[in-house]
């Protein structure tokens, strides 16, 4: 079980991630106590856990799993773990580093109650308490307002994220393997790729190659040719029709995002130039990633190589942060595809921050031509996560 926890001279065990960090951003935002709910943010901040029963789902009966970790600000020997009755086997397997917990749950009010009882047994009487506004059910949050009612609340969205923006080597593994992974079952899923197989057929392909490598599937978006749709369906890979997938998959929670072109037949002088022609914008952005570079550096220089391309009419480019989610700290622009605040569109990028690059067309008559990688911020500059495979690859093993 990936937990990097050590025990102190008094036998309790210790954080799995800097406790002095999140007291300072907890400080920042007035808050005495946080209470993460969403499965990626418990995960960080008990060292690896994921529920085995709740990986996919959250209802059960008639209510949902709800994961509650407490944090005083400034008492990690107060922090504690609110579980489901069923991670109990999960705990007793993997003991959770936290000095309290409690796998008694069922539902979202019991969880809540837990919380409330260890809160208050504890002598905690918090001012100010950080939720997850976008994580945590309306039930819950009554609950709380009726348990604390002296007590503001405010989103610890905020801090939780900065917490995790730079990786620890750890995490940097996973991310490591999670693109690598992903990279490989779109080369395998490639080599079994025949004319005139459907979408629906090549997805599931694809789903089975991660599977496969150890990785938890989530997404792929896949198109041939000038037909745009990338879900599911009956359509059939025609020859010379280019092959665009893009696909997320997880490897202990850790999000491998890529994107990769392919072809039915021979790429011809159009094909050719339209993928030279993201390499050039994404080389743009490449150039500018490093230590100390800002969100709006990489993506002026991409949008000023964008500008001159030929295909600037009909495409676009974002950088954005990923690790635990896709999309989370470091955020680069406020003007991506999903839209959020771009808070580090002005602030330096930081050695173990991860990121992820993307170039995106849809030319008229060829389709959807598109590269995605994903990129480790190192001190000297950064490097590749899932390298490879960038031009145009063959269907069939025909390279």
């Amino acid at each position: 079980m990936p937990q990097d926890i050590t025990n102190m001279r008094d036998g309790a065990k210790t954080a799995p991630f800097d406790t002095t960090k999140l007291d300072q951003l907890m400080d920042t935002a007035g808050l005495d106590l946080v209470i993460a709910s969403s499965k990626h943010n418990v995960q960080y901040l008990l060292g690896g856990h994921r529920s085995s029963f709740f990986h996919f789902m959250d209802a059960v009966g008639t209510s949902r799993y709800l994961p509650l970790f407490i944090n005083p600000k400034g008492r990690p020997d107060l922090a504690a773990y609110i579980g489901h009755k069923l991670e109990s086997s999960d705990h007793d397997a993997h003991p959770f580093w936290v000095p309290f917990c409690s796998t008694t749950a069922f539902g979202v009010a019991d969880a809540v109650a837990g919380a409330v009882a260890h809160v208050k047994d504890q002598g905690v009487e918090p001012r100010c308490i950080g939720t997850e506004e976008a994580f945590l059910p309306f039930e819950a949050h009554r609950a709380l307002c009726a348990a604390f009612p002296a007590a503001e609340f405010s989103d610890a969205l905020f801090p939780l994220e900065r917490l995790r923006a730079v990786k620890t080597d750890w995490e940097i593994e996973q991310l490591t393997q999670a693109s690598e992974r992903v990279l490989a079952a779109m080369l395998a899923t490639f080599e079994r790729t025949q004319a005139g197989m459907t979408k629906a057929e090549i997805i599931e392909i694809l789903r089975f190659e991660e599977v496969k490598r150890g990785l938890t599937y989530e997404y792929c978006w896949l198109s041939f040719g000038p037909n745009l749709n990338r879900v599911a369906t009956d359509q059939r890979l025609e020859d010379g029709a280019a092959i665009s997938i893009d696909s997320g998959a997880n490897f202990a929670g850790y999000v491998g995002d890529l994107a990769r072109m392919a072809i039915s037949g021979t790429p011809d002088s159009e094909h050719i130039r339209l993928l030279d022609q993201i390499e050039t914008i994404q080389n743009a952005a490449f150039d500018k990633i490093a230590p100390g570079s800002t969100g709006r550096d990489i993506h002026s220089a991409a949008e000023a190589a964008r500008s001159k391309s030929s295909i600037h009419e009909h495409s676009h480019f974002v950088a954005h942060g990923m690790g635990l989610i896709s999309h989370e700290a470091p955020r680069l622009t406020s003007d991506g595809p999903i839209r959020y605040d771009g808070y580090d569109a002005d602030n330096p990028l930081e050695p173990g921050m991860v990121i992820s690059v993307e170039t995106t067309a849809a030319d008229p008559s060829r389709g959807a031509v598109k590269l995605e990688d994903a990129l480790l911020i190192t001190d000297a500059g950064f490097r590749f996560l899932g390298e490879g495979a960038r031009g145009w690859n063959r269907v069939g093993g025909n390279r």
